[in-house]
């Protein structure tokens, strides 16, 4: 992945001491705060986590996005209008945490991106020398101000295609004058929201286990029928259409179809969901069981329904025995 840092700035809003610094100037981009913010791009760009927006017609964002990349508005009042807007909403907030707001303008595979992390600061504990009539008194205290290391990730971010508009985002609800608001897509950029890719699939498993289960069958192996079901389809393409899953898991049952296909549309996924091809594949490779007896397991999708290797049984008592074949050696992991 290639990112180029083209401009960046940083705002502070302190809402514990009630003052808001904003940056007269761009930061400089040496070696420490290029890493710090390639890092945090690297981080978030992609994530399953993040779910895909669209402006509405009348945002206000991106007429003030539009403004700026027709050079009408300098990047520095453009940062300063979306750290204004985020202070006048978050004045509103039940608990106002201080927060560190990061607007950047850069390139990601060659595809000009418009990004904006939202920081909380963090405490921390950090050294400080102090200097006493006795000489030098290295001592530990308590920070307030603890932006995210590199192996951790934003808070909340948004990237925004300067070409297409096309929104990228996670975001946390907050309490604004009593209101339950996702202020990033609801107040700073004024945009719709689709399902993640992480809700998709966790949304889909839920749905497949329900309806299965609501017709005596096994929710676990219908399940495990659905993440090899998704692993045929992304190895063919980077969409999910989650009706399509649910008509081949169900194929035999119209009437688990029309129950699933009620679920979803219910659910809001209306139409295919984007996908990682190689972050989900990955993710289904394998399928984790956690039994009421505290007993965890870990079996390849590919031999979930093989009952060469494992197979389910329903004891005469209404339990359940899942016996494990052809083991030729166990290592112990612990």
């Amino acid at each position: 992945m290639v990112v180029l840092i083209n401009k960046a700035i940083l705002h502070i809003l302190d809402f514990n001491s009630g003052l808001t610094i904003y940056s007269d100037a761009e930061l400089a981009l040496d070696d420490s705060s290029e890493e710090f913010l390639i890092k945090h791009i690297e981080k978030s760009w992609g994530s399953q986590d993040a779910k895909p927006g669209t402006f509405y017609e009348d945002s206000r964002f991106q007429q003030q996005l539009s403004s700026y990349l027709k050079e009408e508005q300098s990047f520095i009042e453009f940062s300063r209008d979306v750290a204004k807007t985020l202070e006048d909403a978050f004045c509103h907030a039940d608990e106002m945490a201080s927060m560190d707001i990061i607007v950047a303008d850069v390139q990601i595979e060659d595809v000009r991106q418009i990004v904006i992390f939202k920081s909380d600061s963090h405490r921390g504990f950090i050294h400080q020398v102090n200097q006493t009539e006795n000489g030098v008194q290295n001592e530990i205290i308590n920070h307030y101000s603890i932006m995210p290391n590199t192996s951790q990730r934003m808070d909340e971010y948004a990237f925004v295609n300067a070409n297409t508009k096309a929104i990228s985002l996670s975001a946390k609800r907050y309490t604004l004058d009593g209101n339950k608001i996702f202020v990033l897509p609801e107040i700073l950029l004024e945009c719709s929201l689709k399902p993640s890719q992480k809700e998709a699939i966790k949304d889909l498993e839920k749905t497949v286990a329900k309806v299965a289960e609501a017709y005596g069958q096994d929710g676990v192996a219908a399940t495990a029928a659905v993440k090899n079901r998704m692993t045929e389809t992304l190895q063919q393409k980077d969409e999910l259409d989650m009706a399509e899953v649910g008509k081949e898991v169900f194929k035999e049952n119209p009437s688990m179809q029309a129950d699933f296909d009620a679920a979803i549309q219910e659910a809001g996924f209306t139409e295919p969901v984007k996908m990682d091809q190689e972050a989900t594949l990955k993710k289904l490779c394998k399928h984790k069981l956690k039994t009421d007896t505290g007993i965890e397991l870990t079996i390849p999708t590919d031999y979930f329904d093989n009952t060469e290797y494992v197979e389910f049984n329903n004891n005469e008592d209404g339990t359940l025995s899942i016996t494990l074949k052809h083991i030729s050696n166990i290592t112990n992991r612990g």
